[in-house]
């Protein structure tokens, strides 16, 4: 009976262990084949029938800086649950703070800039102090260090970074450099972090909205979220006088959501030399851990906490590409197993350059939406859909966007004369893509029996179609004879390969 029980009991440990790795499996979409989105509003209904590349509908001139707006209602964004803007800060432009209802990724496109990511309950880890003895006995203070200012850490970013902001944390960018800063942010409002509408809402914690933005917000000019308390209440709250509160409210601030600021910011930061020494320190810690621990998804919560956790990744590095081809190209992929704050934001990203009339084998993404914007260049996308209906087959440029729903089947070129450059946004920590050929794919894993059955091919046919890209994974260079033209444009273009109009059929044989 001692014997059973003890059984009985080791079972039942086993079982409610067993029950806590599968809900922890669960939640926060640590399977790789599901994330914790919810639909927006009639996505049920929606089919994605005739796709569009999207160029900004409206645009806000602020004191230093522009944003453009990608229309969120359209059906395909709504359908997605996604929203785009792109934001240009001035050389000395300072993005007030604020926060957003949804998870965004950023994408810095062009310039550098200094930015505070603000996270509840941290510590202000940057600190100045100063003796101020005199000082302090008129003002009543206690002789000794006096803290001159505390604040939480500035972080450096640059272009070709991917900077993941968590839904309602508070974030500002500071322009630092001698060029404009551009910055393209995609929120996935269908993320289950935004329990608001199905759309994204800015919050300001100073300054005020300007007309002019997207139709669902108020075409007017709107305060920030210490606008609407009253001003006596407020005074009390914070121990300010109520001018200073006035001051905060921002009632009469006409300079938008991006101000200039002409004496430049004065921020606590390591030296320059320190700052680069520091940024090396992490890139070759983060190397070891690609090689260790880090092959899982997850920390183990003891070498990075909540407060110190890296926020941002270079996806533009070359030598970070995780599949090249010196012919074809290369592909940068950004997960949740190189940059673990993306199981927070539950969104990740990969980059793509192909070089001239280069093909992206086609594929469809298993478990997550693919945003495309394109970063330079130009290329043919086509995207067919369940039924085997071509709903997009166009050419891209640069500042466009195009989404390629879940499970949709796409095929890439790029244009003959011009590498085509982009950066997908997907609403998957670990989005997954499945290949049709080439190494690693769905043709090469199949039985030479199956295919021959499937398509009604000979046994022959079947191994030239399973074998024919199998020395290349993902990225392929052409394979067709050129023209006489095309040889002699070889001349003046060393890196000119093939005829933008070859079928999809002759790049597979």
């Amino acid at each position: 009976m001692a014997h059973s029980s003890t059984i009985f009991s080791s079972l039942l440990c086993f079982m409610v262990l067993l029950h806590g790795c599968v809900a922890q499996l669960a939640f926060g979409g640590q399977s790789p084949w599901q994330a914790p989105r919810g639909f927006s509003y009639g996505q049920r209904a929606c089919r994605f029938e005739n796709l569009q590349a999207l160029e900004p509908s409206k645009w806000v001139q602020h004191e230093a800086g522009v944003t453009e707006y990608y229309d969120e209602n359209n059906e395909q964004l709504r359908c997605a649950g996604l929203s785009v803007r792109r934001r240009t800060i001035q050389p000395r432009g300072l993005r007030l703070p604020s926060y957003s209802n949804a998870p965004s990724l950023v994408y810095i496109k062009q310039g550098r800039c200094l930015m505070g990511i603000l996270y509840p309950g941290c510590p202000e880890s940057y600190q100045s102090f100063q003796q101020q003895f005199e000082q302090s006995r008129q003002e009543g203070y206690a002789q000794g260090q006096r803290p001159r200012d505390e604040h939480q850490k500035v972080r450096r970013v640059r272009e070709g970074d991917i900077v993941a902001l968590p839904a309602g944390v508070t974030h500002w960018f500071y322009n630092d450099g001698d060029v404009p800063a551009v910055a393209v942010t995609v929120s996935d409002v269908s993320n289950s972090a935004n329990q608001l509408e199905p759309r994204r809402r800015e919050f300001l914690l100073a300054g005020r909205h300007q007309r002019g933005g997207q139709s669902y917000e108020i075409e007017q000019q709107t305060g920030n979220i210490l606008t609407g308390f009253d001003t006596q209440f407020l005074a009390e709250a914070l121990g300010v006088n109520q001018e200073l509160v006035r001051r905060l409210q921002s009632q009469n601030d006409e300079r938008g959501e991006i101000v200039h600021v002409p004496q430049g910011l004065q921020l606590l930061r390591p030296l320059r030399s320190q700052e680069q020494l520091q940024q090396q320190q992490e890139e070759e810690f983060q190397g070891e851990r690609y090689q260790g621990e880090w092959r899982g998804n997850y920390t183990n919560g003891l070498d990075e906490n909540f407060c110190t956790m890296r926020i941002r990744e270079n996806i533009n590095d070359p030598s970070r590409a995780d599949i090249y081809n010196p012919r074809s190209g290369r592909i940068t992929i950004l997960n949740n197993q190189k940059l673990p704050i993306l199981n927070i934001v539950q969104m990740s990203a990969n980059r793509v350059v192909l070089r001239r009339n280069a093909v992206l084998a086609p594929h469809w993404n298993i478990n997550a939406h693919s945003l495309m914007y394109v970063t330079g260049g130009r290329g043919r996308v086509q995207i067919v859909n369940h039924q085997g209906r071509t709903v997009f087959d166009g050419q891209l440029r640069q500042r466009q966007i195009l989404l390629i729903p879940q499970n949709y089947a796409v095929l890439k070129r790029a244009h003959q004369q011009q590498q085509f450059e982009y950066v997908s946004f997907k609403t998957n920590p670990n989005a997954m893509v499945s290949k049709i050929t080439g190494k690693a794919s769905t043709i090469r894993a199949l039985p030479l029996d199956v295919l021959r059955a499937s398509y009604r091919i000979t046994i022959e046919q079947a191994r030239r179609l399973k074998n024919s890209r199998r020395e290349e994974m993902a990225l392929f260079a052409p394979r067709f004879q050129r023209s006489t033209s095309e040889e002699a444009a070889s001349e003046y273009d060393p890196e000119f390969q093939g005829n933008p109009d070859v079928t999809v059929a002759q790049v597979m044989n």
